[in-house]
């Protein structure tokens, strides 16, 4: 299977012929191994030429950018390469009959929920109200009673973390823009590459990437990300976060202070992915296939499971982790 590919330095891509190569702010010379890559992620400033621009709209590989402060801001997405006009139709009708769209989107905040658990059940620590949360998705009525619920249960799973962490890595309350401290650091860009490594894998499906169905749909985001992304932010970034404390593998230079901000340095960002892309890659036995599978790979089979949903073929039942 294909990989990831991350770029934490500043520099240029360029095309000889059929071959990339990134130029670094120091003048060296990487060569990009074009037929391995999957995405690509760019955390410095990197300069697109048109003839690579070009060159990955062919070899289907997208490419996602993030800002100086790890957050991201676009994506180069080529032109869909598996489209289908049946899913779409279906994609749409599902959105706009209230009844089909809060079906789905109570699925993905209680596979959430369920995710959220097992973490909770892995670490040993008591529940809360987490399960009386849990039991109200199915009764809510619309998108903005289901996303409260949802925001309660988010919000008491980080209360309860806090009660294993060190004093110096508590969230105490999540603050997104900008994160005010460590751990609200650390969840935040964790969450952009939780939610870039969703749209990948929608894209080599035949889904819509703007059609969703928690997430309210916006011009300026690929909205269904966000959705599926809630699945799995619990069983991947949660799970690298508390190993990187836990553990003690984070130091202060990890950390940098910009204004009233607390963000990763490049040394921690580093350190971030490596166990990110570590993490995508290790394999799991999958039940209903009775192989190994990625984590990667079970993103891009949760999309099947969803289409399979909206055309009629089979429930959709979201991914709850077992290990």
């Amino acid at each position: 299977m294909k990989e990831n590919f991350y770029i934490t330095k500043h520099g240029k891509l360029v095309r000889k012929e059929n071959t990339i190569y990134f130029i670094d702010m120091d003048g060296e010379k990487h060569l990009l191994p074009v037929n391995k890559i999957s995405s690509i992620y760019a955390y410095g400033r990197v300069t697109l030429t048109s003839g690579v621009i070009s060159y990955f709209a062919k070899n289907k590989i997208p490419v996602h950018f993030f800002n100086k402060y790890g957050f991201y801001t676009s994506s180069f997405y080529p032109r869909e390469k598996y489209v289908s006009g049946l899913v779409v139709v279906k994609q749409a009708e599902h959105y706009l009959d209230n009844k089909k769209r809060m079906n789905l989107a109570k699925k993905f905040v209680d596979g959430a929920a369920g995710n959220i658990i097992r973490n909770l059940s892995r670490w040993k620590i008591e529940r809360g109200k987490i399960d009386e949360y849990r039991s109200k998705i199915e009764t809510t009525r619309n998108v903005q009673e289901l996303m409260e619920v949802e925001g309660k249960i988010r919000e008491t799973y980080y209360d309860l973390l806090d009660s294993i962490l060190p004093e110096e890595y508590r969230m105490i309350k999540r603050v997104r823009q900008p994160p005010n401290n460590k751990m609200n650091s650390l969840i935040s860009f964790g969450n952009s590459l939780m939610y870039t490594t969703v749209l990948s894998e929608i894209y080599n499906t035949q889904l819509y990437p703007e059609i969703s169905f928690l997430h309210e749909p916006s011009e300026r985001r690929f909205s269904l990300s966000l959705d599926i992304a809630e699945i799995f932010k619990p069983i991947v970034i949660d799970r690298i976060i508390l190993k990187l404390v836990r553990k003690g593998m984070l130091v202060e230079k990890d950390f940098r202070e910009d204004l009233n901000a607390v963000l990763l340095s490049d040394f921690g960002r580093r350190k971030f992915l490596q166990e990110y892309n570590s993490k995508l890659k290790s394999t799991i036995t999958h039940r209903g296939l009775g192989r190994k599978v990625s984590i990667q790979r079970m993103i891009r089979i949760e999309c099947y499971k969803i289409i399979k949903h909206i055309i009629g073929a089979n429930e959709y039942k979201p991914l709850i982790a077992w290990w």
